[in-house]
């Protein structure tokens, strides 16, 4: 049955696998919401539910955390959304929903979706919120398709430690026993905060802990994908180096403070 609403929970596992599978039709755009709505399928570690406009004719997804989750309106790592909308053009009205996304909240948009910043650009004049785009290159393994700066901020710190607790992470250590190197992956099923101490830097070990990562990943049959700042010249050779490829979409993040 059809079901229409401005905004729809997607709250039966039938449905999210419904969601799943449509979502792999349109990849690599829909990449940042797939990724995710695949970790839903596997237990929901972070608890994020799914809205949608419409049902099963969706044309915009949005992910997020339940709403007793977000009591910080500053902590924007736990305030993110992924967004993918078939129309992007005509969006706005859903996104703009309050029920939809916290406008009054420090916030995070993320997609592979470029063409929704003219939306969220629209909502920040509506609404009243200053927004940065962070604009990266996508990569993915040839075989799913055929950063480390973590704060020393609590938040950043407190998200950093979910995602070592609650997804498979890869740590060298080196002759002390105390970590080297190391890569993580987040709610989304990205690998992302991939870092090295300096003092062992260039010696390839990112290289190695990433390369570990993915064929752990791949035999669980996880979406393996990661981005790297356009101006990282090195983390976008090393990607090209362990043969993933770039998309023909991109990453996109919004930071939106309310003024």
């Amino acid at each position: 049955a059809k079901i229409s609403s401005t905004m729809f929970p997607l709250k039966s596992a039938q449905m999210l696998q419904t969601l799943e599978k449509s979502l792999r039709k349109s990849l690599p755009v829909s990449l940042k919401v797939y990724g995710t709505v695949f970790h839903m399928n596997q237990g929901n570690p972070f608890k994020l539910k799914a809205l949608v406009d419409k049902w099963p004719d969706f044309n915009t997804v949005v992910i997020r955390p339940q709403e007793q989750e977000m009591t910080d309106d500053l902590d924007h790592y736990t305030n993110t959304y992924q967004i993918y909308s078939k129309d992007p053009k005509n969006c706005q009205e859903f996104l703009g929903s309050p029920e939809v996304i916290n406008w009054k909240q420090h916030l995070q948009i993320q997609s592979s979706q470029s063409s929704l910043n003219e939306v969220i650009q629209n909502l920040a004049a509506i609404k009243s919120f200053k927004v940065k785009q962070t604009q990266c290159i996508l990569f993915m393994t040839p075989e799913m398709a055929k950063k480390l700066a973590p704060s020393l901020l609590d938040r950043s710190q407190r998200f950093i430690e979910r995602c070592i607790r609650t997804f498979p992470t890869v740590c060298l250590l080196g002759p002390e026993g105390t970590p080297v190197s190391w890569c993580l992956m987040d709610q989304t099923g990205e690998i992302r905060m991939a870092g090295t101490m300096p003092e062992y830097r260039a010696q390839g070990l990112i290289s190695y802990v990433i390369y570990s990562l993915v064929q752990a990943l791949d035999k669980l049959g996880f979406p393996i994908y990661s981005h790297t700042d356009k101006d990282n010249k090195i983390m976008q050779k090393m990607s090209l180096n362990l043969n993933h490829i770039p998309m023909p979409c991109d990453w996109n993040q919004w930071n939106c403070v309310p003024l």
